[in-house]
């Protein structure tokens, strides 16, 4: 099979799919979780991305909390967790399987959110680049699962159910009273989920990298409401996102730059910033991490603005990644929340490939 064969079939699998999905309009208002911490969550930002690393296995976790200094145990909390293989295809190719665990929960009503996705990944050794570095690649991913949505509308009240105590002008919730909302009890829907995306990584040389993707989620545009006789597709979610590693003067130290860029119904997000790694460049090599990130998405009357700014630290192992993020709200939500957001973990073990000819990608 030549080179530009196996591009045909890439394109046929990945770009056509993903082609089709980027010009359906979507009409529904739900939306994704998220995480601040772009590389610990590689397969909800890009199924492509699956096995992306300098290794043969890796195990990916997440912890997010927010908005709990406002709402205590009402607040958001997101918890994922990601297995990653990577294998040679022959030819200097490899292919990438993974398996993706996500739960979200929020609010009065135990509202929970839960998934699972398998995930596959072509990577397509496109050569040298001037022969410089180990070369570059061409990656096509998809991933496909199923969802949970649920909440108990028991525990929320209504409007109906508030009243005034004529006698001593005291406000009550008598959560005995009718709703008057026509739905009640505990609600739960299992849907099905398509994802595709397509991904390019290189390595340049010493410090030196860059990687950039597309993908679209949910292209089958599920039903997710948990109410029966109720509807509520899911809208598509399209991701466009890149980074890469630039030296930092001539010791140890470089620039991690990064970008996503999200959009979902009527709702859109810009998440960009740096993280600065230094190593003293030890056979065994240990870094450390320090970023600053900005998050922009629209306000109330649809115009872009500021509402977090993140803080992250991290330290790196020749096979543990670990790093600590917290979001400083800002814009309307800051004024809401005294700029109290929330803090995010991620751990990301790698496992080292004992094949020889092992290709290094670029820092994420």
């Amino acid at each position: 099979m030549t080179f530009f064969s196996t591009l045909q079939r890439i394109a046929f699998f990945f770009v056509l799919p993903l082609t089709i999905a980027f010009l359906t309009p979507s009409l529904a208002r739900t939306q994704d979780a998220r995480y601040s911490q772009i590389a610990a969550s590689p397969q909800l930002t890009n199924p492509a991305m699956t096995g992306l690393m300098n290794g043969q296995l890796r195990l990916t976790a997440n912890f997010r909390d927010l908005y709990s200094s406002q709402l205590s145990n009402e607040g958001f909390k997101s918890y994922g967790a990601g297995l990653e293989l990577r294998r040679k295809a022959g030819n200097g190719n490899f292919v990438g399987i993974g398996f993706q665990l996500q739960q979200d929960e929020a609010g009065t009503s135990d509202f929970q959110r839960n998934q699972g996705l398998v995930s596959f990944s072509y990577q397509q050794d496109l050569g040298r680049l001037a022969g410089r570095g180990t070369g570059h690649f061409l990656a096509g991913g998809a991933s496909v699962g199923f969802g949970t949505r649920g909440l108990d509308i028991n525990k929320l009240w209504f409007s109906n159910q508030y009243f005034v105590n004529d006698a001593t002008r005291e406000a009550y919730i008598d959560s005995n009273l009718p709703t008057g909302e026509g739905v009640s009890g505990s609600g739960n829907s299992l849907y099905l989920d398509v994802n595709a995306g397509l991904g390019w990584f290189a390595n340049l040389g010493d410090r030196r990298g860059a990687y950039f993707g597309l993908a679209a989620y949910h292209l089958n545009s599920p039903d997710v409401s948990p109410i029966t006789g109720n509807t509520d597709p899911l809208d598509q979610r399209y991701v466009v996102h890149g980074g890469g590693e630039l030296p930092l003067g001539s010791g140890d130290m470089s620039l991690l730059p990064a970008a996503r860029f999200m959009t979902q119904g009527p709702s859109y997000e810009a998440l960009f910033g740096t993280n600065i790694r230094y190593t003293e460049r030890n056979w065994r090599e240990v870094a450390l991490r320090a970023g600053l990130w900005a998050q922009m998405s629209n306000q109330l009357e649809d115009s872009p603005g500021l509402n977090a700014i993140i803080v992250s630290v991290g330290l790196e192992t020749e096979k543990v990644q670990f790093a600590v993020s917290y979001d400083i709200s800002a814009g309307e939500v800051g004024t809401i929340t005294n700029s109290r957001g929330g803090w995010e973990l991620g751990i990301i073990y790698t496992q080292p490939a004992k094949y020889r000819s092992r290709v290094i990608c670029p820092k994420f």
